[in-house]
This record gives C-alpha cells, structure tokens and sequence, in this order.
C-alpha cells in the first residue's frame, strides 16, 4: 500500500487577495511565493511557473499516484493542469477587481502520460477578449516539446469579481 499527505492553506485568504490586484501580479505573486498556491495545486502536484500578458505556464511531474486504471495518468489531471494554463491566461489580461469563471473546456490527449514521460508542462495564450468573453488555447508539452495534448476554452468575464 502507498500513501501520500500533502497540506494547504486558506483559500479564503487567496480569494481576498485576488480582489486587491490585477490578474498578472496575483498569478505572479503565486508564482514567486508571495502568496500560497491554491489547494487544487497541492492536491493535483501542479506547480504555477510563469506568466505574463495572455500567458501562463504550469507544470507537473506525472506519478503512479494520479495513473487511471489503465496505467497512465488519468486525464482529469492533465485537463486540470490545461485548464490551470487557459483560465489563468485570460486572468493575466484582467485588471483589479475582474474575474473570470470558464464556460466551456474542450481537451484532446495525443499521447499518454506516465511516469516515464518526465516533466509535462501546458502553455496557454489568450486568443480574444472582449468585455463580457474571452476564449485561449493551450498545448501540453513533454520535456522534449512534443505535444501530449491541446485544448480550448471560453470564459466570462465577471466585474466586481465574486470570488
């Protein structure tokens, strides 16, 4: 039998802070460790690596803990971690006092993630935005730049940001 812990802090706390900057210095605060990582990141292993203006970056190394029944890592996790990439994305375009929540998310997967796959990062870029929407893109990419999947988003954009 294996066993994993992990701990997190208040999300309460980052929600608020969220509200008293624009979307590209909260990411980056994360980022750089002015403020602590959401939950879903220690419960997933997904680690915030960059942004910058309609960009984010995040990475994962892939472990037995997140493998489906098959052997390979479920694509929950790698939806989550694309989805981490196109939602950010479109925060980093958003001043204080905006949020965003996605509408949809569409993800294709190329090839399986295991393990043996090393390090996996997903990339996402805006596409557009307008006042009301925004959509971006994103590819996860293998260590060598091949890409193991690519997935699309649209978003609303939420003034006064609910959060």
């Amino acid at each position: 039998m294996n066993a994993r812990t992990y701990s997190w802090e208040d999300p309460v706390a980052l929600a608020a802070a969220s509200r008293t900057l624009s979307g590209l210095d909260f990411l980056t605060a994360i980022a750089e460790g002015r403020l602590p990582a959401p939950p879903v990141m220690a419960t997933t292993g997904i680690r915030a690596v960059e942004f910058g203006d309609g960009y984010a970056a995040f990475e994962l190394d892939p472990a037995p803990w997140q493998y489906n029944p098959i052997g390979s890592v479920h694509g929950g996790i790698l939806a989550t971690l694309a989805d981490s990439a196109l939602g950010c994305a479109v925060h980093t375009k958003l001043p204080v006092g905006t949020g965003y929540t996605s509408l949809d998310l569409s993800i294709r997967f190329s090839r399986a993630v295991t393990s043996d796959s090393g390090p996996i990062r997903a990339e996402g870029h805006v596409v557009t935005i307008g006042r009301r929407t925004a959509t971006a893109e994103a590819r996860v990419l293998d260590q060598t730049g091949r890409v193991m999947g690519h997935a699309t988003t649209s978003c609303i954009i939420l003034e006064g940001n609910p959060a």
